[in-house]
């Protein structure tokens, strides 16, 4: 028996590490995972032939792995390169729409306005000839002033609309009394009789109603399309924190380091890391809202009594039918004008001016017929324009609540919602169980899948808020009619203006509203004033109260 003993052991123990090796799993080709890995543009020597043991990933599952250190760490890179990519395409695409609009209706205004100065400059040289030209400034500066509050906002309209009324009949009043020297200071007096008298009939008061409520509806509208692609354009540049970064990891390409390269993460699971990720930017929904009704509102006043092409197109016209009434009315007015004035001085015999004759005024512009307007400016019309935009407004409501959704329904990132079964739901392939948590940082403190510190917001996001806010405030002010104080902050040029260059006296790419730089320059004098500085206080009040809790979150 001794004999047999030692090959009888032998056998033994072969027999066992048989078994023993037959138990050993097959290890498996990560040959697929490599091939992926490579076509990435990364060095094919971090990736395993075939699996390895996982004892050294700290973020994926553990066990064997198709995945080195190295591969992990640089699938973590690549899983925030791909997520801010994602979001980024779809920001973009309604930035482009909110700067192609603005770029829009900023040529429409500034051409319409361009067209309606020259229509009355011809029409006038045509009707009023030598007395017109001896005048021209008068107009001119009336359409620079148009020009200047359109691109910078610093001019009160009503004023500037009550001193053109005042210097043209100072110019009248001298026209139709060239027998008579004034001097300066008697035609201060006469200016102030211009509400007194109505020389020039209604026409002033209809036309100051009308300009300010159209100019302002037009700027505010424009300036609300520029403050959106501004804000899109600011939110759309996320930097997702270490927490979101690790769930990017697990949810894309854990799955790899399985061998499971064709199966895309489940839509809810997916759903749940996009709330975590987006969730401050989920804050921005109820002001953009609010913002986007807003817009909404003014666009149908730009379509109806506030209509700025109704108003410019026969402004020629309106301005020559009060020169018209003034002619008409001259006697009676030049009597009241020296009762209260005094009598002027006549001037000597040999320099008494050559009267006016009746002809010099008596010509009249054709009827105005709106129906009969064509395309007036752009190769448009603002009735066309505002059209286009309210179905593009409509369409970006609700635009950061479905951001999370939009960015899973893109087959790089989920697989489809029907798909429940066969997907990676951050462990293996199976249904993902968990529910789907709510939208915006307050509902993070659940979330299954991303740690989401719910007691600091982002102060970016908080800034834009502020600005949604703001310009929501002045929509409904343009909307009432009302006219809107802006605060001009510089800003550098983000190169989406006209691209016109330097115009009306000033050179900015857009409205020099700056919606999200705080550093601190104020805003120019016209903020100084006591009614600009007293509507400016809520809001100050309200971004300084907000920073500091922000500040005090962080200091604890």
């Amino acid at each position: 028996m001794a004999r047999f003993g030692m090959p009888a052991l032998l056998c033994t123990l072969a027999v066992l590490c048989a078994a023993l090796l037959a138990a050993e799993p097959k290890s498996k080709s990560c040959s697929e995972v490599r091939r992926l890995y490579v076509s990435k543009g990364f060095n094919k020597n971090d990736a395993p032939t075939h699996e390895i043991n996982g004892d050294h990933l700290k973020i994926c599952p553990q066990g064997y792995t198709c995945c080195s250190q190295e591969m992990e760490e640089k699938y973590s890179l690549q899983s925030k390169d791909d997520f801010k990519s994602v979001v980024s395409e779809q920001c973009n695409h309604l930035q482009a729409i909110f700067a192609s609009r603005y770029k829009k209706f900023d040529e429409f205004f500034k051409e319409l306005l361009e067209n309606a100065e020259k229509s009355l400059n011809d029409m006038f040289v045509k009707t009023y000839g030598r007395l017109y030209m001896q005048n021209s400034e008068l107009f001119k500066d009336l359409f620079g002033e148009l020009k200047r509050y359109y691109v910078a906002g610093s001019v009160n309209l009503e004023e500037m609309l009550s001193d053109f009324w005042a210097r043209l009949l100072e110019r009248m009043f001298r026209l139709v009394n060239s027998q008579y020297h004034f001097t300066d200071e008697y035609l201060e007096c006469v200016s102030k009789y211009t509400e007194q008298l109505k020389p020039f009939g209604d026409v002033p008061r209809k036309l100051k109603l009308q300009v300010t409520r159209a100019f302002v509806a037009a700027r505010t509208f424009a300036q609300g399309l520029a403050v959106a692609r501004d804000v899109v354009s600011k939110v759309s540049v996320v930097n997702p924190t270490a927490q979101c970064t690790h769930a990017l990891l697990k949810m894309i390409y854990c799955s790899h380091c399985q061998g499971l390269v064709n199966v895309k993460p489940c839509y809810n699971y997916c759903s749940n890391i996009m709330r975590g990720c987006l969730a401050n930017q989920g804050d921005l929904d109820f002001e953009w809202n609010n913002f986007i009704d807003a817009m909404l509102m003014v666009a149908e006043r730009l379509e109806g009594p506030f209509n700025i092409e109704s108003v410019m197109d026969p402004i020629d016209v309106k301005i020559s039918d009060a020169i018209m009434n003034m002619q008409e009315n001259s006697v009676q007015v030049s009597q009241k004008v020296f009762q209260g004035c005094g009598p002027p001085k006549p001037l000597p015999a040999g320099r008494i001016s050559r009267s006016i004759s009746e002809g010099a005024f008596s010509a009249r512009f054709r009827p105005y017929h709106p129906e009969e307007r064509p395309t007036t400016a752009a190769g448009t019309s603002l009735d066309r324009l505002v059209t286009d935009v309210k179905e593009k407004l409509k369409q970006a409501k609700k635009f950061w609540s479905s951001l999370p959704s939009n960015v899973c329904s893109d087959e790089r990132m989920a697989a489809g919602n029907g798909n429940e079964d066969d997907c990676w739901n951050g462990k293996g392939k199976s249904r993902y169980l968990f529910a789907v948590t709510g939208n915006g940082l307050a509902n993070q403190g659940n979330n299954p899948e991303v740690q989401v510190d719910t007691s600091k917001p982002d102060i970016l996001i908080l800034r834009q808020i502020m600005a949604l806010r703001v310009m929501t405030s002045k929509m409904k002010n343009a909307y009432n009619g009302n006219d809107v104080d802006f605060f001009d902050i510089s800003d550098e040029s983000s190169g989406e203006g006209s691209g016109s260059g330097c115009e009306y006296q000033q050179c900015p790419s857009e409205f020099e509203y700056n919606v999200t730089d705080h550093s601190g320059k104020n805003a120019n004098d016209k903020a100084s004033s006591p009614g600009a500085l007293v509507g400016a206080q809520p809001y100050l009040l309200a971004v300084f109260c907000i920073l500091l809790l922000v500040m005090q979150r962080e200091w604890r």
